[in-house]
């Protein structure tokens, strides 16, 4: 779980463009994140297991 100070900082305006970090928007997470859908690799894995994600079906083969 991501420190909330972390997540707080992260939300306000950089003073240049190249400083935002992205970050999960369920969870916070800084790493493994994908610009798609705006959330990191492990609630996008829970998430689309669940079928919550619309066109994102878990492979099988």
């Amino acid at each position: 779980m991501a420190k909330k100070s972390m997540i707080i900082k992260a939300q306000r305006k950089p003073k240049f463009m190249t400083r935002r970090v992205n970050r999960c928007r369920v969870c916070g997470r800084p790493r493994g994140y994908m610009r798609k859908f705006q959330m990191c690799r492990v609630c996008f894995r829970k998430f689309a297991s669940e079928g919550l994600i619309p066109g994102v079906t878990k492979s099988s083969w």
